[in-house]
């Protein structure tokens, strides 16, 4: 872990006078630990811990307010595109490159459950919120749900025609969003497994990632002709898109902050972070510093913290806190 950077405390674009519009983000802490790119960061249900997880095949878990390493977690025989937290902060999923997922016991800090069934790649995981079901998606194409308690597939959604870069309950678990290389966005039920509804654009550019606004009311989908999307998927409509950002190959989530103000954040190709206000859509800060692309971005659950991380030429992980 290194100190802050005096220099890299984020740069801040044109400012308006509403009070929303105060984003004020300072680098806190530099933590470095991984030896190839970060993939995923997620901060636990609580914020205390943030967990980070990548091409070195390990998951690493941080103090997400002193920036000290807590323990490191060693499994996996390929990389790990993602790693998602249980509500209830006990259990750890995490995505594989060997084409399993594992769910790891927070408490006894060790695997407890490995599920086997996806045929390639799996690149995306999460939890429903009471944590006894599983979503995946992976590069066979596939959206697959788990039962975990007994460690079984529930059910294989031949979802897309492209491998399958996100996946996510909403606030109830009653739907699952998915969306893949394909560029097509689907809503799912999560009982029946049918799909709903699919989204896509005009352009139908390929969808980097997705996730339910907090009131499940609307879905925020990254794509790679660097925008990002606000859609009411119950009208079929986007209703919003932030630019600015460049996004043209990688996979980078988009995230909201409901903390202070209503904010979207996403990393970016040009090794920035970038800050809109949700609303107006106008960016309200540059954060600086990463030396690669960042290609993975948390929020904290309740204060002001985010964590970015960037690939190869940097392998930074750090914390940005406007407090």
């Amino acid at each position: 872990m290194q100190p802050e950077e005096p220099h890299n405390n984020g740069s801040k674009t044109e400012q308006s006078s509403s009070s929303t519009l105060d984003a004020n983000y300072k680098l806190r802490y530099i933590l470095s630990g991984h030896r190839q790119s970060v993939s995923s960061l997620k901060f636990s249900p609580n914020g205390s811990t943030l967990a980070s997880a990548g091409a070195d095949k390990l998951i690493k878990l941080w103090d997400s307010q002193t920036g000290q390493i807590i323990h490191t977690l060693d499994g996996h025989t390929e990389g790990i595109s993602d790693v998602a937290w249980a509500s209830d902060g006990e259990y750890l999923a995490s995505a594989s490159d060997d084409k399993t997922i594992k769910i790891w016991s927070m408490e006894d800090r060790r695997e407890v459950k490995t599920l086997i069934g996806h045929t390639n790649f799996v690149f995306c995981v999460n939890y429903n919120p009471h944590s006894n079901l599983l979503v995946s998606g992976g590069f066979d194409e596939t959206v697959r749900i788990w039962d975990i308690a007994r460690g079984k597939l529930l059910k294989v959604l031949p979802a897309h025609s492209d491998p399958v870069t996100a996946v996510s309950f909403n606030h109830d678990g009653t739907l699952v969003v998915s969306c893949a290389m394909d560029g097509l966005i689907r809503i799912w039920d999560a009982e029946s497994g049918q799909c709903l509804k699919t989204l896509v654009d005009d352009d139908n550019p390929i969808c980097s990632h997705v996730r339910f606004s907090p009131n499940s009311r609307f879905v925020l989908a990254s794509t790679q002709d660097s925008t990002i999307r606000l859609w009411n998927y119950q009208t079929s409509r986007c209703v919003k898109t932030y630019t600015g950002h460049t996004n043209r190959t990688y996979c980078i989530p988009a995230c909201f902050v409901t903390s202070k103000g209503k904010y979207i954040i996403s990393g970016s190709e040009d090794n920035k972070l970038y800050i809109w206000d949700l609303q107006s859509r106008k960016i309200l800060q540059i954060l600086e510093g990463h030396r690669d692309v960042v290609l993975a971005v948390a929020t904290h659950p309740f204060r002001n913290i985010i964590a970015s991380a960037a690939m190869e030429k940097d392998l930074t992980i750090r914390l940005w806190f406007d407090e």
